[in-house]
């Protein structure tokens, strides 16, 4: 189950304090989902919302994105940071499944495909049935975050009601029965980002505390001078081959939110 609205604003809030940054830094990992600067093998599907400069509604909002993120990777060692595309930008609503446990469930399901994006499907349904009218679906950037194998732009909702909207539509999905049966469950806190760029090399003499000071003072800057909105229209079903290419087919379940 998620948090409620206040629990997740405060999580989220000491996540870009600079202490938060300098412990994270001291357990962060080389990504497998990257060799070298290439992506790597790593499949699965999510519930997104369009990626990248597919979603016309906030194409300006990753525009500026790339700018801060080409920002930061110029401050940083070189090959620290493996930056995402700007076309695989997106905002995860609800991980599904990926890697190891796909490959399984689809070798060993040959309808296994069909069954998920039936599910989904009728998650979207039973979300729609069930969901309160509210305002445009908001969310500000609140800071950088440095997650174990990534660095991530964290998000924090307009208000409850979009924190909740969100939250509903999670447990839609978390709580359909069918998705259960095939081994598809919620396993992390849900914490709304974007993904900038995942972890490479990590130097032996990388002075943490500097990095955590450089990250901190950009996230200062940035957030004080220039606020970022993502205003969220419709979520997807898309498959995944790797962390760049988001894709789907046209029968595909969508959501107007």
């Amino acid at each position: 189950m998620d948090e409620t609205y206040q629990t997740y604003i405060n999580r989220v809030a000491r996540l870009t304090l600079e202490a938060t940054y300098q412990t994270q830094l001291q357990n962060i990992q080389k990504s497998p989902k990257f060799t070298g600067d290439q992506p790597a093998p790593f499949a699965g599907y999510s519930v997104i919302t369009p990626p990248g400069l597919e979603d016309l509604e906030n194409a300006e909002f990753y525009k500026h994105l790339e700018k801060v993120q080409h920002q930061i990777i110029n401050q940083v060692e070189p090959k620290i940071i493996i930056p995402t595309p700007l076309e695989s930008y997106h905002f995860t609503v609800a991980d599904l499944i990926w890697d190891g446990a796909y490959r399984d469930a689809a070798e060993n399901n040959p309808n296994f495909e069909q069954q998920l994006q039936d599910c989904i499907r009728e998650s979207f349904q039973i979300y729609q049935d069930s969901a309160v009218p509210s305002e445009l679906s908001q969310w500000q950037v609140l800071g950088l975050l440095i997650f174990t194998r990534s660095l991530v732009v964290g998000l924090v909702p307009q208000d409850e009601s979009v924190y909740e909207q969100i939250a509903q539509l999670r447990r839609s999905i978390y709580q359909n029965s069918g998705l259960i049966a095939l081994g598809i469950d919620q396993q992390y806190h849900f914490t709304a980002h974007i993904t900038l760029g995942y972890f490479g090399e990590i130097p032996a003499d990388l002075d943490r505390d500097n990095l955590a000071s450089l990250l901190s003072k950009f996230n200062d800057q940035w957030i004080e001078n220039d606020p970022q909105i993502l205003t969220i229209k419709q979520v997807e079903l898309r498959r995944f081959k790797d962390m760049t290419c988001f894709e789907r087919e046209p029968n595909y379940p969508q959501l107007q939110l």
